[in-house]
């Protein structure tokens, strides 16, 4: 994938971000109403949660364009990363609102409440999280297939608010059944928790993506056993490393070939390489470095590699 369509891929992704923005509209209205007519704590916890997933859906919007741009002069490797600032930033809402929800139902759980218009209330909710659960499973997929984290983590931002919606639906019904207002906000409280967990993972993987984290396992090994392919007595291989930046994936390797061999030969066979590696990885950067397999310095290996397996073994 050539540069320019890279760019284009990315900025088609921005209206995936205003899907998220059109249902926390649509959310916040619904759960709104939902709080109004039944005055639980957990429809509030719940309406709250959607107005921070309008803000998020925003920053998320706006991380998209960002990392959207092509590479300038001060940012030559593009401005991917600045999907990671908006996952860190996900991650982070969603604790504030985790926190408010907690707060909400502990002060309801010391002066309960009776609930009213139950059936409509909990009509309209459910409504809202069907609303949610749409999207989120878009976005999720979307964000995917594009190694976009800043949609993965508004999708699952929105899968949270999604379960929230359950367990308020279900707190609110042992409410109507059994007349105990206070299961309305200690189920609150239990959701609020979940949705802790599910920001610290945001915040943890937004961290490892500042922090070039190396490519999953899977295909770390899959492209060390793509090096295997072009191993043989006179080319070999050492020192891959691999690192992600955004949608951006990099892979570097030292190509190891007589000290006779002309320039052209050997770049011959980097350009083979090279060329497999973009049909198995579309749009990786590939950095390779040659060096001549009679030089003792040319094992100088790093301290952390991927293990490229040599053809002969098992």
């Amino acid at each position: 994938m050539s540069a320019a369509a890279a760019v284009s891929d990315r900025s088609r992704l921005a209206r995936f971000a205003w899907l998220s923005v059109g249902a926390a509209l649509i959310t916040i209205a619904l759960k709104s109403g939902a709080y109004l007519l039944t005055g639980s704590v957990g429809l509030l916890s719940d309406a709250a949660e959607s107005v921070v997933n309008l803000v998020a859906a925003g920053v998320a919007l706006y991380a998209l364009k960002v990392a959207a741009r092509p590479a300038d002069e001060q940012h030559q490797f593009g401005h991917a990363k600045a999907e990671y600032f908006s996952a860190a930033v996900e991650g982070g809402m969603i604790v504030v609102a985790a926190s408010f929800i907690i707060y909400s139902a502990g002060q309801r759980f010391l002066d309960p409440q009776p609930l009213e218009n139950v059936g409509i209330g909990l009509g309209i909710s459910v409504l809202a999280s069907a609303v949610n659960g749409v999207v989120a499973v878009v976005l999720i997929r979307v964000g995917r297939a594009h190694h976009s984290l800043t949609l993965v983590a508004d999708g699952r931002h929105l899968m949270t608010d999604v379960w929230t919606s359950a367990g308020v639906v279900v707190g609110v019904l042992l409410v109507a059944l059994t007349g105990w207002e206070r299961l309305d906000p200690v189920v609150a409280m239990l959701v609020g928790l979940n949705i802790i967990f599910t920001g610290y993972r945001l915040l943890r993987e937004s961290t490892d993506g500042l922090m070039d984290k190396a490519w999953q396992d899977a295909d770390s090994a899959a492209f060390a056993e793509l090096l295997t392919g072009f191993t043989r007595p006179d080319v070999r291989f050492h020192a891959l490393r691999t690192r992600e930046a955004g949608h951006h994936r990099f892979a570097e390797v030292h190509v190891l070939v007589p000290g006779e061999w002309t320039v052209q030969r050997g770049h011959d066979v980097v350009e083979e390489i090279e060329a497999a590696a973009q049909e198995r990885f579309p749009g990786v950067q590939l950095t390779v470095h040659l060096e001549p397999l009679e030089d003792p310095r040319a094992y100088d290996d790093f301290p952390t590699e991927v293990a490229i397996r040599e053809p002969d073994q098992s």
